[in-house]
């Protein structure tokens, strides 16, 4: 019941109650810039580190178990080799596979055993199906679908294991978060408007939830 929350400070891990209390923290001087957490089935923690090109996964209580990609070592910029840049990391979990979006100078899924053998990547830069502009985040239902929030494109693209696309969901404005619900559904983050658009209606800043269809079910915040 603990909620970690990966950030900036000089304790970039932070373990909160479910009251809102500090229980503990670890992480102090190893990360370059945290950006993305995801806790593992049996409590595993993984963090994406975009400042060094990284993902790492971690004991509950901060104990280094694997690292992919070379710290401070990334990627030539959409190459399409991991990693330049990365923002998330998704399990599946029927299989533990895991998947890294990557990211803000690649336009790539990358899809790992649980061990952390690379199997293979799929997506490239672009506006058309199966093309990425910023992939922000990524996310896996109990099917094995992979739901990729395809951020600057203004949309969610859905793929199967393999990355062959399934669906694309538009009327989003800026996907940065995804989470699949214990209800199923999908809860979708919507990044706040550019200042242009910022006193806009129904661009951003909101929650909105989707069915695994892709049926809008509802909003929540500003729109």
């Amino acid at each position: 019941g603990q909620i970690y929350v990966f950030n900036g400070s000089p304790h970039p891990m932070i373990m909160f109650g479910c009251d809102g209390n500090v229980e503990s923290y670890w992480g102090d001087e190893v990360f370059a810039n945290p950006h993305g957490v995801t806790i593992g089935p049996e409590d595993e923690v993984y963090c994406v580190d975009n400042g060094d090109n990284t993902v790492r996964k971690f004991t509950a209580d901060g104990k280094l178990l694997m690292t992919l990609g070379d710290a401070h070592k990334p990627a030539p910029k959409m190459s399409g080799d991991p990693f330049n840049l990365p923002t998330h990391l998704a399990i599946d979990k029927r299989t533990g596979e895991l998947y890294v979006a990557d990211g803000y100078s690649n336009a790539r899924i990358h899809k790992y055993t649980p061990d952390g053998k690379y199997l293979f990547s799929w997506g490239e830069s672009g506006t058309g199906e199966g093309q990425f502009n910023i992939v922000h985040n990524v996310a896996v239902d109990a099917d094995g679908w992979v739901y990729v929030a395809d951020r600057e494109n203004h949309r969610v693209q859905v793929f199967d294991s393999n990355g062959r696309l399934q669906a694309i969901w538009s009327n989003i404005w800026k996907p940065s978060g995804i989470r699949i619900g214990v209800d199923g559904n999908v809860y979708i983050a919507e990044l706040l408007a550019d200042f242009y658009y910022a006193d806009a209606p129904d661009v951003g800043h909101r929650v909105s939830i989707f069915n695994q269809s892709g049926k809008l079910l509802g909003r929540l915040g500003d729109s």
